[in-house]
């Protein structure tokens, strides 16, 4: 199976932390003294996990100018397939799935990452084509957040979203014109938020699949919200309603 690059130290730290077993080896900067790299090195040797002790020069050639902060892991990619994704569903009562529809930017994705972490999503779904996969970019910018929510990128969309619909799951779309605002929609029950991409928001496609559309209210001149603040403000909302009930 191939391998990919992470780096950055939350990066490294939570996989080596959530799967050791797939780290190749790590690479550490020369002279770089401190006590979270001890720890991160010696977490690594305990595993019997190479470690490569490299110049700066080295360290960025390898990771191609990313901001390595030092520490990089050579690591097995994941493959996570769409028929995992029956599994997540039915290991939770009330799932919490985020679908991204087309996101390019791997910032976004990164930070609709971290968010992810942070309000309990059980998977994000991505279209395999015409939208950015999980890059060293995602990775550090998730900020360890990719080692822990699975990934599911598939092949048709709309035909995956069926298959929610078919599971009991409520799809939610997002949409600047919606008629509904958010705050009157009901996000608790098995859940799916749709959102769309950075410059044309939820495919009309996509958007039929959904049982409602609902609208962020905006009470400043902007007249919408990057992709990622935009799912922090869904996501946080269902996270308040279902905490208040």
């Amino acid at each position: 199976m191939a391998s990919t690059l992470i780096y950055g130290f939350h990066s490294v730290e939570a996989v080596l932390r959530e799967r050791a077993k797939d780290v190749h080896s790590l690479h550490v900067l020369k002279k770089r003294n401190d006590k979270r790299l001890e720890k991160m090195v010696a977490r690594a040797t305990g595993r019997s996990i190479p470690v490569e002790m490299m110049d700066r020069a080295a360290m960025d050639q390898l990771a191609a100018g990313g901001n390595h902060q030092g520490v990089i892991a050579r690591v097995e990619e994941r493959v996570q397939v769409a028929g995992n994704l029956e599994t997540i569903i039915e290991s939770s009562a009330e799932p919490l799935i985020l679908v991204l529809d087309g996101v390019q930017d791997p910032h976004n994705l990164g930070a609709c990452l971290r968010t992810a972490d942070a309000t309990g999503v059980d998977a994000i779904i991505i279209p395999k084509r015409n939208a950015v996969g999980v890059t060293p970019t995602v990775e550090r910018v998730a900020a360890g957040a990719a080692e822990t929510v699975p990934v599911i990128a598939v092949t048709n969309l709309a035909r995956t979203l069926e298959q929610l619909g078919e599971a009991g799951v409520w799809m939610t779309g997002t949409d600047d014109e919606a008629p509904d605002s958010l705050y009157d929609a009901d996000l608790t029950g098995p859940t799916a938020i749709v959102m769309g991409s950075e410059q044309s928001g939820v495919r009309s496609l996509t958007g039929k699949h959904c049982d409602r559309m609902v609208h962020i209210p905006m009470a400043g001149s902007v007249s919408s919200l990057n992709v990622s603040v935009a799912a922090g403000v869904v996501l946080f909302e269902a996270v308040r309603q279902r905490n208040a009930r």
